[in-house]
């Protein structure tokens, strides 16, 4: 009998020394390594995942210690696993749902193609799932302008922080939440008189046109005024998008591209293009909502990263001379 109960006393030893290993001792990844728990993962299915991904040492271990503390929930998501931690800190973290967030920087300006690639670089799943939801899910932004062909310029350029559990509508909302949260920062609201499709689009070409806040009130007014002559906007940067939507942009534009068949040709179409051609950032938008005042109707670029501005084709020639000069000169 003695020796049974010292048989016992030693298993039972032998048992917590291998607990307290399995619980205590670090394991160091094999590198950096992401494990994705998906809801409704079982605590046999995560202790599964954790173990053939060399972060802890025994799903028998793991599936105890969550026994013992049955009370904390484990959350589902990706994690990253880049040093060595002991598996109390692994159980700690999935108690806490200490995912890792991906990030995605929006610039002003980048157009749905552009976010759709930076969403796949970061890691998040194919650009073309992305561009899809961008297309078509326009019920988002149903209020603000019903007759959107896309989510184009209301995906508001930022930086935001992306978890893989996410779906793609989920992320095109949350850009087209910040969109609503900043215009109404600037008190931008549509209305039968100015409707938020309108001050969007024009946004969208003043934030492709120049990158100098301080000259985008005075790109608007030049695009405003030849608006109230019915003149052709002559956009260049409207064309690329039209050739994007096509799939025939090449990366720069030729003469004969001016007249290149869409509707977002302002050289050939009088007034803006049926909706935005990339998404504008807050600047962009003031712009296009308090433009300067002034009797321009041209401006060129100046080949020092700012524009020249010009009252008659005659002003505007010899801006465009100047400039062509200055480029030679370089």
């Amino acid at each position: 009998m003695r020796k049974l109960v010292w048989l016992i006393f030693i298993a039972a030893l032998a048992g917590a020394g291998w607990f307290g290993w399995a619980v205590l001792a670090p394991v160091e990844p094999p590198a950096e390594t992401f494990v994705m728990l998906h809801p409704g993962y079982s605590t046999r299915r995560i202790a599964a995942e954790l173990k053939a991904n060399g972060i802890i040492r025994s799903e028998q271990a793991f599936i105890l210690w969550q026994y013992l503390h049955r009370g904390r929930s484990l959350k589902a998501g990706e994690y990253r696993f880049e040093k060595s931690r002991n598996l109390i800190d692994v159980h700690n973290r999935l108690a806490r749902g200490d995912v890792y967030f991906h990030t995605v920087v929006v610039p002003e300006g980048f157009t749905m193609f552009d976010i759709a690639r930076a969403v796949e670089a970061a890691g998040l799943g194919p650009a073309d799932d992305f561009l899809k939801v961008a297309q078509s899910d326009t019920a988002l932004i149903a209020d603000l302008a019903p007759r959107a062909p896309s989510l184009e310029g209301y995906l508001f350029p930022d930086t935001y922080k992306f978890s893989r559990m996410m779906t793609m509508q989920e992320m095109a909302a949350a850009m087209v939440k910040q969109f609503r949260q900043v215009t109404k920062e600037l008190g931008l609201i549509s209305t039968s008189m100015t409707p938020m499709q309108l001050t969007v689009t024009m946004a969208s070409i003043i934030e492709k046109e120049t990158a100098v806040d301080e000259e985008r009130p005075l790109v608007a007014s030049v695009y405003y005024n030849r608006l109230a002559k019915n003149i052709a906007l002559d956009a260049d940067p409207s064309i690329i998008y039209a050739e994007l939507l096509a799939g025939t942009y090449t990366g720069a534009l030729h003469h004969d591209d001016m007249h290149f068949d869409s509707p977002y040709n302002t050289y050939t179409h009088a007034g803006l293009p049926p909706g935005p051609i990339a998404n504008p950032g807050k600047s962009s938008l003031e712009a296009a909502t308090h433009p300067a005042q002034s009797d321009y109707y041209y401006f060129v670029a100046d080949a020092e990263g700012h524009h020249r501005f010009a009252r008659t084709i005659e002003e505007h020639d010899k801006n465009v001379a100047a400039y062509r000069r200055a480029m030679r000169g370089r």
